[in-house]
C-alpha cells in the first residue's frame, strides 16, 4: 500500500518540485503561460471530457451535488472556525472553502484511479470552480456581479462541453483528437507553474498558515465522509470525494486575496503550508480509499 501511495504522489511533487527548483534558478514569468493555461488549455481540457460520447452527465448528479455540499459546507466550517479564533472570515474562509481540485485534484484522480475518473473529477473540479468564481469573488467584494460568471474560459467550455454531449452531438474526432492534445498539456504546466508559483509565496503568518492547513483537509475528509454514508455513489465517486476533501487550499485563494486586498501574505501563508501539509494529508487520504 505504501508503494502504491507513494507511486501516485510522486509524479505530482517531483513535476511540482521541479518548477520551484526551476523557479529559484531562473525566475521566469509564467503570467503569460498561466493565462494560456486558464484560457486555453483547462478549458480545452475540460471541454474535451465532457463532450466525449461515453460521458452522461446525469450519471455524476448525485456527486455533483455532493461536492456542492461539501465545498458548501466547508465554508460553513471555516466561517465557525474564524468567528471562534477571532480571524477575519474573508481571510479564512476561502482557504477552507475552496481546495486545489485543479493544479492537484485532476492529476492525482488519473493517477490513484485511472483514466476513467478523469470525467468525475473534471465534474467536482467544474462546481468548485464554478462557486469560486462566483460566489468566492463575491465573498471578498460585495460589488462583484455573480452572474457575470460565465465570461470564464472554463465555465464556457463546462457550458458547451455539456451541451455537445447532453445533445448527444459526436465531435469530429479529429478535431477532438486535437482539443485532447491542448487539453494534455494543462495537467503537467498546472503542477509545474504551482511549483513556481511557491517561490513568490512568503510565509507571513506561521500560526494562522498552520491552523489552515491542518483545518481544511480535516474538515473536508470529515464532511466527505458524512456525505458518503448520505448519497448513493459508486465505490470510486465515494473514493474521489474523500481525496477531494482532502486537498489543499488553491492557489486561486491567494491571486483572489491578492486582487482583493484581503491580507494577500496571510493567505499566501495558508496556500503555501497547505500545500506542503498534502505530505501527510493526501496519503492519509489515499490509505482510506485504495483497495
Amino acid at each position: 500500500m505504501l508503494i502504491r501511495i507513494v507511486s501516485v504522489l510522486f509524479p505530482l511533487f517531483a513535476v511540482t518540485a521541479l518548477g520551484y527548483l526551476v523557479g529559484r534558478r531562473m525566475r521566469p514569468d509564467l503570467s503569460h503561460v498561466n493565462k494560456l493555461n486558464m484560457e486555453v488549455f483547462i478549458p480545452a481540457l475540460v471541454f474535451a471530457a465532457l463532450a466525449n460520447k461515453e460521458f452522461r452527465i446525469a450519471e455524476f448528479g448525485s456527486l455533483a451535488v455532493a461536492t456542492l455540499l461539501l465545498v458548501m459546507g466547508t465554508g460553513v466550517a471555516g466561517y465557525v472556525l474564524a468567528r471562534l479564533c477571532g480571524i477575519a472570515p474573508k481571510t479564512l474562509v476561502p482557504p477552507i472553502m475552496f481546495n486545489n481540485s485543479g493544479n492537484l485534484g485532476l492529476p492525482l484522480a488519473v493517477l490513484a484511479f485511472g483514466d476513467a475518473a478523469l470525467a468525475p473529477a473534471v465534474v467536482m473540479f467544474m462546481v468548485s470552480n464554478l462557486l469560486h468564481f462566483s460566489f468566492g469573488a463575491w465573498l471578498l467584494d460585495h460589488r462583484i456581479k455573480v452572474w457575470t460568471v460565465w465570461r470564464v474560459p472554463s465555465v464556457l467550455a463546462t457550458f458547451a462541453g455539456l451541451a455537445i454531449g447532453i445533445a448527444g452531438i459526436e465531435v469530429w474526432p479529429p478535431l477532438m483528437l486535437a482539443i485532447k492534445m491542448l487539453g494534455d498539456i494543462s495537467i503537467p504546466l498546472m503542477l509545474f507553474a504551482l511549483g513556481v508559483r511557491f517561490t513568490d509565496s512568503r510565509i507571513g503568518s506561521l500560526g494562522l498558515g498552520l491552523f489552515a492547513a491542518v483545518a481544511r483537509p480535516v474538515a473536508g475528509m470529515l464532511l466527505a465522509f458524512v456525505l458518503t454514508l448520505v448519497f448513493d455513489l459508486s465505490g470510486q465517486e465515494r473514493a474521489l470525494l474523500i481525496v477531494f476533501g482532502a486537498l489543499p487550499p488553491a492557489v486561486l485563494n491567494y491571486i483572489f486575496a491578492e486582487r482583493y486586498h484581503q491580507e494577500p501574505e496571510v493567505v499566501a501563508s495558508m496556500v503555501l503550508i497547505g500545500n506542503v501539509a498534502a505530505v501527510v494529508f493526501l496519503p492519509i487520504a489515499l490509505a482510506m480509499v485504495l483497495p
